[in-house]
């Protein structure tokens, strides 16, 4: 082996190691001060959706620091650890982080991937620390009886695939009309992707549909074998969830297919602007979910805008991203963490808080129009009611649909159908129960 193939591979194990733990400085901390671990990907083939992310969190924890004085004094502090989207990654920066930061405490974690999320759950129930996930997860984690330090909020997959099914009938003309239609759904071939199996499973026996399914292999950059697949099968709509460059590049083959985009509906993580502006004009007409919308005219954005960007403060490295979904997401993700600590405040004090005190702040956490409005969030998050027997809390979201240049929303709130789709959640949650030997809590009695 030559030098110089030596040295690569030495510098490139380097650079590896460097990203794992970016921000190699430690952030300063104190005892006084709470810690918010952030586990990023700022590198490999999810990037592009995760930076905004990134950049959405920070910039209202800087907020919430610098405009409010942090929570009820408590000031957050936070550091980076680049998890490239892999449970392994994942599951090291959590290792990482999970005993906090020089001695300020950590309260909820974010693990920012499916991989992550999946591998973490044991682990962060022993730690007796919360995971946050947003519209990703253990849909069955929705059971807090059985999942107590799981919080999959605001949508789950199962309640994606729901509303994915109750807009196809909006727009078929009744449920009735369901029957005798093809449906697939094109998924990237994860634990995340195969998620709405289930659910749409149960959907299609409902309703009588076909239900077509079609997996797409990691990372989705060549997709020709999979609409050859839906140009054969014909179906009357398309469910799209793939995640980063799997899914400008379906989108793309989907119109050199001769598949109409506008009978495609993306998932929430095909949903932002990053995923359709590589797509030119092939992304006309496209349709995604979405429980936090794109647009930079919600109070919150005002806010950031005066205090944060204006002041050069913020870390978005591209100014087109403010207000985009996948950065509003990222406000969300801040907005819920800071709202369940200030729950939390209220029983045990106006101090940092452990784990186990901000899942008590979570399952306490009510968001109701008053306080969206205080918090500069009305309009731009639905109303969130969460307990220990609903780690969701939400079942909603909206379609929009991307017109070249933005995304214009096309409905209102589309409600999830929770009742049907709980006995599964429940079934599958039982069934990790009885695996794990877990007696479930008793939610009456959950103070």
């Amino acid at each position: 082996m030559s030098i110089s193939v030596r040295w690569g591979r030495h510098a490139a194990a380097l650079l590896a190691a460097a990203v794992l733990f970016s921000m190699g400085r430690p952030t300063q901390a104190a005892p006084a001060e709470q810690f918010v671990p952030l586990a990023t990907y700022r590198v490999g083939a999810y990037a592009s959706s995760g930076i905004p992310v990134w950049a959405g969190i920070i910039d209202y924890l800087r907020y919430i620091n610098e405009v409010e004085g942090g929570i009820n004094g408590v000031k957050l502090v936070w550091q980076e650890c680049e998890t490239e989207w892999t449970a392994e990654k994942g599951i090291e920066c959590y290792e990482r982080f999970k005993n906090g930061l020089n001695g300020a405490p950590v309260g909820p974690y974010l693990p920012n991937g499916a991989p992550a999320a999946y591998a973490l759950s044991d682990k962060a129930t022993a730690d007796k620390i919360p995971l946050i996930t947003l519209g990703y997860g253990r849909t069955e984690a929705t059971d807090g009886s059985v999942f107590p330090y799981n919080f999959p909020l605001m949508l789950t997959f199962y309640s994606e695939a729901s509303v994915f099914i109750n807009y196809v009938a909006q727009k078929e003309g009744g449920f009735d009309k369901l029957k005798g239609k093809k449906i697939a759904t094109v998924y990237h071939d994860s634990a995340y992707g195969r998620e709405t199996q289930g659910p749409l499973a149960l959907l299609a026996k409902k309703y009588g549909f076909e239900n077509i399914q079609i997996p797409v292999a990691d990372p989705g950059n060549e997709q020709s074998a999979q609409w050859r697949q839906v140009r054969q099968a014909r179906p009357d709509w398309v469910f799209l969830r793939t995640w980063g460059v799997s899914t400008p590049v379906a989108i793309k083959t989907a119109a050199r297919f001769g598949y109409p985009v506008n009978r495609i509906v993306g998932d929430i993580w095909a949903s932002s602007n990053e995923d359709v502006l590589p797509t030119g004009e092939a992304g006309k007409g496209y349709l995604a979910l979405t429980p936090y919308p794109g647009g930079a005219d919600f109070d919150i954005h005002h806010r950031l805008k005066k205090h944060i960007l204006d002041a050069g403060k913020s870390d978005l490295k591209d100014p087109k991203s403010f207000g985009s979904v996948y950065y509003n997401s990222g406000l969300i993700d801040g907005a819920i963490v800071v709202e369940a600590l200030r729950a939390g405040q209220k029983k045990f004090g106006q101090r940092p808080l452990s784990g186990d005190e901000a899942r008590w702040g979570l399952e306490h956490l009510q968001l109701d129009d008053a306080r969206l409005r205080q918090i500069g969030f009305y309009g731009l998050m639905q109303r969130l009611s969460l307990s220990c027997s609903d780690h969701e809390g939400g079942g909603a979201a909206r379609v929009q649909q991307w017109d070249g240049r933005q995304w214009n929303l096309v409905t209102d709130w589309v409600q999830a159908d929770r009742p049907t789709l709980r006995p599964l959640i429940d079934a599958k949650a039982a069934a990790y129960a009885k695996e794990k030997g877990i007696t479930p809590r008793d939610c009456r009695k959950a103070g």
